[in-house]
């Protein structure tokens, strides 16, 4: 006999894979994806900046899951006190204030997870895009209701409140498994634990300015040799893991050819997003003619 909760789990599941074979959300998701890029793009550099913002590149981890506790908290409040039972004025204010509360988080929530959205595709934008609907959706119930109670029909603004919540949770379900199946929004650079030198490549194999990706204790490095130094990082970007070797390179930096992050050469830090983490960067020498690689435990100097 299946336990109650594999049960929940194996229909969860199986609702996730469901949508996720929604071809009939493709050219939707793809329209507003194309419109939100080109809508920060026509910005400049303004533009680069708000998204970088919104990201949470100055942060260190994505925005977006910090606002998103702001309106899930705030109406848990006021739904606890709708089915308190024992209705007053000073409750009833205070559910009020609640479900407000989280409208200002569900706007921030709203604009930071459409910023995050725009780099994801195929099923993972998909799925993204119901969530997304259905938070819309959850706000949309929850305004309704607050208008109503505010007009006095404070009991059809508890049954609407009740059904906003059910939706958000069912929302809230579809963005966790974006983050922790899909691994949308997580660190997606490999972690180095080795602290002693590996060889990684002849010197001489590595020419001027042109990223070299070569495998190390099975990490995949991306060697770059600039201006008579040799630098070394991770070559998974930490944004969605585009391969950095194929990026392009300037003085100080290297760009992920699939988003735009980019990194610098000497540190792995981040100057520009989307990603909201650094790169893992490599202590460099040459010993008998070939590079060695050690990690780097702390700042560059």
């Amino acid at each position: 006999m299946v336990r109650p909760q594999r049960k929940l789990q194996q229909l969860g599941e199986a609702a996730v894979e469901n949508l996720e074979r929604q071809d009939w959300l493709e050219p939707l998701a793809e329209s507003l994806q194309r419109a939100l890029v080109a809508t920060f793009q026509a910005a400049g550099e303004t533009g680069r900046r708000v998204r970088d913002f919104l990201h949470g590149t100055w942060l260190g981890h994505p925005l977006h899951p910090v606002l998103t506790d702001i309106p899930l908290g705030a109406w848990t409040v006021a739904m606890v006190l709708d089915v308190k039972g024992r209705h007053n004025g000073h409750e009833d204010r205070a559910a009020d204030a609640a479900i407000a509360i989280g409208l200002a988080g569900a706007t921030g929530a709203a604009v930071t997870g459409l910023t995050d959205w725009q780099h994801t595709s195929s099923e993972d934008r998909r799925l993204g895009l119901v969530h997304g609907v259905l938070n819309i959706s959850a706000a949309t119930l929850y305004a309704t209701s607050l208008a109503l109670r505010l007009r006095g029909a404070r009991t059809a603004g508890r049954t609407i409140g009740a059904l906003g919540f059910a939706v958000a949770l069912g929302a809230a379900y579809l963005g966790g498994n974006l983050v922790y199946r899909k691994r949308i929004g997580v660190d997606h650079a490999p972690r180095v634990e080795w602290d002693d030198f590996a060889t990684a490549l002849p010197e001489a194999e590595l020419r001027e300015s042109i990223p070299r990706r070569v495998d190390v204790r099975g990490i995949p490095v991306v060697l770059i040799r600039r201006a008579e130094r040799i630098h070394a990082l991770a070559d998974s970007c930490a944004h969605l893991g585009g391969p950095l070797s194929e990026g392009q390179l300037d003085d100080v930096s290297i760009r992920c050819p699939w988003h735009g992050s980019r990194f610098g050469l000497d540190d792995g830090a981040l100057p520009e997003g989307p990603s909201t983490f650094s790169q893992p960067c490599f202590d460099v020498r040459i010993r008998a003619g070939h590079i060695e690689l050690r990690a780097r435990r702390s700042p560059a100097p």
